[in-house]
């Protein structure tokens, strides 16, 4: 079948892997990314942070609803599956946590009323990796990889739908920029040999499904982005192997996100940049 016009050739040399995760981390602060990916053992983070606890109880919530059948997807059933993943950590105190189990029981009851659920997924939680150049004809030149929360089978292509439990609804033009649905899109096609253009944003809280649909030439737009990242961080990791400076080649980058940093207590400029947050704070209101 044909695919989108990438080149997905292994070529001997080794290739850079990367993840949106990675790449994201590595553009917001380099000193992040060392702190995640290279430094063993990692130094200290901080505790968990109610909005993570709150998406990843969401997203296995769902995860577990599409492994019924068609017919026991339910709204009850739905609402129950999010009480028996739930988790309290971050959380204020067992009050809010309370307040917020009942509010995402809620928000998976009303998913499942509002959208069609009937069709299973080709993939829940599915890992997708693919060799990509950026530029037709040319040699690999990274690996893309990821684990999409849900790709969807419509017809002779795919779509890749990603969960949001987030402060703010998304729309098109965030679905459009997400670097992590585009290389999703990308590695899909190639893992699984279907056409793949359309993403989306679900966001709970809200019900907006935020959609966009790529062209080869966006694609190729999010992958030439990817490259250029991937480049830095391989060069960054490859001279502190061979002695470079840590601080020179992995530099902190002191902005307002200092505040909820996983590794705060470990670093004396995000420590300056920002008061610390409270680990409720980001939760939707």
């Amino acid at each position: 079948m044909e695919q989108l016009g990438f080149e997905f050739e292994v070529q001997p040399r080794k290739l850079t892997k990367v993840s949106p995760a990675r790449l994201a981390t590595f553009d917001d602060c380099p000193r992040r990314y060392r702190m995640s990916y290279v430094d063993r053992p990692p130094p200290t983070r901080t505790g968990p942070w109610a909005h993570s606890t709150l998406g990843a109880v969401v997203h296995n919530a769902l995860r577990a609803l599409f492994e019924l059948s068609p017919a026991r997807r339910t709204p009850a059933r739905a609402a129950a599956l999010l009480a028996e993943n739930w988790q309290d950590g971050g959380f204020a105190d067992a009050r809010q946590a309370a307040v917020y189990r009942e509010r995402a029981q809620s928000w998976v009851a009303e998913y499942v009323e509002r959208n069609d659920v009937s069709t299973t997924p080709i993939g829940l939680e599915r890992w997708v990796s693919a060799p990509v150049s950026p530029e037709p004809g040319k040699p690999a030149s990274l690996i893309i990889e990821g684990r999409a929360d849900r790709i969807d089978e419509r017809g002779a292509e795919l779509v890749i739908v990603d969960y949001k439990t987030g402060r703010r609804a998304p729309d098109e033009y965030e679905a459009r920029g997400s670097q992590a649905l585009a290389m999703y899109a990308v590695a899909a096609a190639r893992t699984l040999r279907r056409p793949c253009r359309r993403v989306e944003l679900h966001h709970l809280p809200s019900g907006t499904v935020a959609a966009a649909e790529h062209s080869e030439a966006s694609l190729r737009r999010h992958l030439t982005r990817a490259e250029e990242t991937a480049e830095d961080l391989r060069a960054a990791t490859d001279d502190l192997a061979e002695g470079g400076d840590v601080q020179s080649l992995f530099p902190a980058r002191p902005s307002a996100r200092c505040a909820w940093c996983d590794f705060r207590p470990s670093c004396p400029e995000g420590q300056q940049a920002a008061p610390p947050a409270k680990s409720w704070e980001l939760l939707a209101p």
